[in-house]
């Protein structure tokens, strides 16, 4: 391990990886030796495109289309990651979306769809992770760890959000679940943490922050008063997935300038 390329050697598997925090995970993840599987539901250039500035880097990367809510086709998913690249070392989970209504206006649909994928996705990809890090076990050449699963939860795993009910339950569930299942899996040296972010300079939530006015209000909630970006996710997850964090585990690491902090309180407590 060089300090430089700190996970040479692993394979990773970065879902959502095409566009916005996904994609600055699965580049600095390849940047920092790791060979890349970046998932993608829609948006095939854009993934290609991320393959290209990860081989740019020297490492290997592969496009793989899946829905990660359809067990089905994670399954396929890791099953391709493995054939490709011999085993996975990594998962971030990032995959998730938004399907936002007041609550009274809220649809089955609409709270099945974003559950689906940011809570029983991130769940149904953990399994196949963790079913191939007990299969392989540590290979200390590699990394101390078995096998290390980041969950990308958000800081609304602890922030109530009205009118984003659905999007705020299946962060919490990310939150128990990952606790839960670094818990469990942890006597066979698999490491399961979260970064749960706060505000990112992503396409999601452009409306929050390119006009003046939309920043303005927003720096109201951070205290370090600059919005994030996604490569500092994209540090964060370097960080968790090297040897550098091999005694941290069950943790939620809150990306957020201080947004967590409560920042009403600064002057009205």
């Amino acid at each position: 391990m060089t300090s430089t390329r700190p996970l040479q050697g692993q394979k990773a598997v970065v879902t959502g990886a095409n566009s916005g925090i996904g994609r600055a995970i699965a580049i600095a993840l390849g940047g920092a030796g790791a060979d890349v599987v970046v998932n993608y539901r829609d948006g095939e250039d854009a993934a290609m495109e991320v393959v290209r500035t990860i081989s740019q880097s020297g490492s290997r990367a592969l496009a793989h289309r899946a829905d990660v809510s359809r067990e089905a086709e994670v399954k396929e998913l890791f099953q391709r990651a493995i054939e490709h690249f011999g085993t996975v070392d990594i998962l971030v989970n990032n995959a998730g979306l938004q399907r936002d209504a007041a609550f009274e206006d809220l649809t089955l649909e609409q709270w099945n769809t974003v559950i689906g994928v940011n809570l029983t996705g991130q769940f149904l990809c953990a399994r196949e992770a963790v079913r191939e890090f007990k299969r392989r076990g540590v290979v200390e050449s590699v990394s101390k760890a078995a096998g290390k699963i980041i969950c990308i939860s958000s800081v609304h795993e602890v922030i109530p959000w009205a009118g984003h009910v659905n999007y705020a339950a299946s962060k919490g569930g990310v939150m128990l679940m990952m606790k839960s299942l670094a818990q469990e899996v942890a006597p066979q040296r698999i490491r399961v943490n979260s970064i749960s972010p706060g505000a990112i300079r992503t396409p999601i939530n452009t409306a929050a922050w390119s006009t003046p006015e939309a920043y303005a209000a927003l720096m109201r909630l951070i205290p370090y008063k600059r919005i994030g970006e996604p490569d500092d996710i994209g540090k964060a997850a370097i960080f968790l997935a090297s040897d550098e964090s091999d005694y941290i585990t069950g943790t939620s690491m809150y990306v957020d300038g201080g947004m967590t902090l409560y920042p009403e309180f600064a002057s009205g407590g």
